[in-house]
């Protein structure tokens, strides 16, 4: 899935969410207001017409309640922090990622909570 089609997909559940509560700030023009940007600006971003800056995503992450390094990934780029965590073992964490291409979502979600609570 592309960036703009995420964000747009996330940003119409949250708008459906709210809308039964007569909140329209997930409408494109209430999250392109949040965002300080024109609608259509927005409007292009979510089409893949544009590519939008570091900050533009980390904005979207907060206003959306998404992970800013997940939204950086879709939009073809790597955060500072993961370059930095990846960059300290490349060779390491490039073979870790090949062989975890074809894992099953449980495989992988049962390795992170292992390394995350250090029962390794």
């Amino acid at each position: 899935m592309d960036f703009g089609t995420y964000i747009r997909g996330r940003r119409e559940a949250l708008a459906a969410e709210r809308i039964r509560d007569g909140v329209p700030e997930f409408s494109l023009r209430g999250v392109a207001r949040k965002l300080g940007i024109e609608a259509s600006h927005l409007s292009k971003v979510e089409l893949g017409k544009v590519q939008p800056g570091d900050l533009m995503i980390a904005k979207l992450a907060e206003i959306l309640g998404e992970d800013f390094d997940t939204l950086m990934l879709l939009a073809g780029r790597v955060s500072p922090e993961l370059q930095q965590v990846v960059g300290a073992r490349p060779k390491l964490f490039a073979e870790l990622i090949r062989e975890l291409r074809n894992a099953p979502d449980k495989a992988i979600l049962r390795l992170v909570r292992e390394v995350r609570d250090g029962q390794w």
